[in-house]
């Protein structure tokens, strides 16, 4: 499997969005959260995800954006250690619940942390 992250693997639909939120369950790593609902999908994708932080945490645009981006691609460069392992589908929902600035290593230790207990579960 490449490690991509195409535009059939984002998770855009706010009716699933909402479903996710809503019947979904959630694992912790701080500092991430991550909110999963077994689902299917008409494409041919294990996963659809998203990522979010807070606007009440980072009051600039440029530090949300830059989270998010760490953050996807956190999940890009993880994302087969969970795909060999599952054969569902999924959609996922990444939230940042930190105070302060992640690096790219912290945010891919807590992605494989969330990871294992998403595949406990």
């Amino acid at each position: 499997m490449k490690n991509s992250f195409k535009n059939t693997e984002k998770l855009k639909s706010k009716k699933l969005i909402d479903q996710l939120f809503s019947e979904g369950q959630s694992v912790s790593a701080y500092p991430l959260r991550l909110v999963f609902l077994e689902t299917t999908f008409d494409d041919a994708v294990n996963a659809k995800a998203s990522v979010s932080v807070s606007k009440r945490n980072f009051k600039n645009a440029v530090d949300r954006n830059r989270i998010k981006r760490l953050m996807r691609e956190a999940y890009r460069l993880n994302k087969t250690s969970l795909f060999n392992n599952i054969s569902t589908q999924y959609a996922f929902m990444f939230l940042y619940i930190g105070k302060d600035k992640p690096s790219l290593s912290q945010l891919e230790v807590s992605v494989n942390k969330l990871f294992k207990k998403l595949l406990e579960k």
